[in-house]
């Protein structure tokens, strides 16, 4: 936005700050928090502070220093209002599950460590933070965001006490970082209608039973290496041998074949061509098949069912079934991708295929945080910091997301707007 336009906004924007900041106790707090967003969405090449107190008539860096790096506003409070604020707004199909990286000097940054960084393609010095967003068919928002601090982080004291970590803070998993996020917004009262993840997630199974158990359903991409069985194939144990000793445990007598083993199986003809999503350029398409099969796995999670005979109690080892999503385009030689959802076996393959390709929404989201909103230009090295930061950029996200979406104004010369037919009383 330009100046003009920050502008146009300000009464707006005050608004908003006065609703979403309303637990930051100090009216001080609150004003460098209207004048942080506005830096944040006024034109330019770089939203370090320095930069953005630059360009803003009211900007005084140090105050923004203070406030983003040392201020002990807590930021929870403030990220539960936006997801208030914009859930309903954005009325999602989804949340999505994603990680981004973000590119550092030097080792002292919070959690920086080398590691693969998406956002030049290789192992690099960077900061990694998974996020949940809502998505819809016109919006998306993040909602929630945790910084995952690598291992060579837990044990070090000394860079630890610099850069503020709290002691409960450690090593975790990407994605037990993502059902904790999931987590905290169940405790606000929000819940998904469908989760969506790549293959870094989906190809987890602790994930994957980490969602069915709180009752999530999802529709999560994997790996072409995933095993599953066939949805008929049946578990068999043989005879018991003599009349004491243990009952055999039921188990499938033939190795559970990978997802591509499966979608060849099909043959080209099971698969049908189905819009993708509506693009900037017409409707994408591409050719999809959905069968129900049984993943399997040493982290698959067995499920306790007693069986028939009272004298045996144990598992009676079948797996539990899932929806087998599988994309083979036109020009490709063989299938490209792979999805597995737990979504109901009556959900129909349109349904699963608008799911699965809703993760487009997050890469835009993404780019826009980024390099509109200055997602990766914190340049302060503290945990308190980077959680301070990635919040007003949330906050700022939220609000061009709010005027977005908001109704526009009809203009002088607009048609009046046709009012429907009052009903007749009787």
């Amino acid at each position: 936005m330009d100046a003009h336009e920050v502008n146009r906004v300000r009464a707006k924007l005050a608004l908003y700050v006065a609703d979403v900041f309303a637990s930051v106790p100090r009216k001080d707090q609150r004003a460098k928090g209207d004048c942080f967003l506005r830096g944040l969405m006024l034109d330019g090449r770089r939203k370090s502070i320095q930069a953005m107190a630059s360009r803003l008539p009211d900007g005084n860096e140090q105050n923004l220093q203070q406030f983003v790096n040392q201020s002990s506003w807590n930021p929870v409070p403030v990220q539960r209002r936006i997801c208030e604020r914009i859930l309903p707004l954005v009325n999602p199909t989804a949340w999505v599950i994603d990680d981004v990286s973000l590119p550092k000097d030097g080792r002292m940054s919070v959690a920086v460590a080398p590691q693969y960084c998406g956002a030049l393609g290789k192992r690099a010095n960077c900061q990694v933070a998974v996020s949940v967003h809502s998505a819809s068919d016109t919006a998306s928002c993040p909602l929630q965001w945790r910084l995952f601090l690598p291992k060579e982080w837990a044990a070090d004291t000394d860079r630890r006490t610099v850069t503020r970590i709290p002691p409960e803070a450690g090593h975790r998993e990407k994605w037990r970082l993502a059902l904790d996020m999931l987590d905290t917004l169940a405790g606000w009262g929000m819940r998904p209608p469908v989760v969506v993840a790549d293959a870094a997630y989906g190809t987890n199974a602790r994930f994957r039973a980490g969602l069915a158990e709180r009752g999530i359903d999802y529709m999560l991409a994997v790996r072409a290496d995933v095993t599953a069985h066939p949805f008929d194939a049946k578990p068999t144990a043989p005879d018991r041998k003599g009349p004491v000793g243990c009952w055999p445990q039921p188990r499938y007598r033939h190795p559970a074949p990978s997802v591509v083993a499966l979608a060849a199986s099909l043959g080209q003809e099971a698969f049908t061509s189905l819009s993708r999503r509506q693009g900037s350029r017409g409707e994408l398409r591409s050719r999809f098949a959905a069968v129900r099969v049984r993943p399997a796995g040493n982290a698959v999670e067995r499920p306790i069912r007693v069986a028939a005979s009272p004298e045996q109690g144990w598992w009676d080892g079948t797996l539990p079934d899932c929806w087998l999503l599988v994309e083979w385009p036109e020009q490709a030689e063989a299938p490209t991708d792979y999805w597995l959802s737990n979504l109901p076996a009556d959900t129909p393959i349109a349904d699963l295929v608008r799911l699965a390709k809703v993760r487009w929404h997050i890469e835009h989201d993404y780019r826009e945080l980024k390099h509109g909103l200055g997602l990766d230009h914190f340049e302060g090295r503290s945990w308190p910091g980077w959680h301070h930061h990635v919040t007003l950029v949330t906050a700022a996200h939220a609000f061009l997301t709010e005027q977005r979406l908001a109704p526009k104004a009809p203009g002088p010369h607009s048609p009046p707007t046709r009012s429907s037919t009052p009903s007749k009383t009787s």
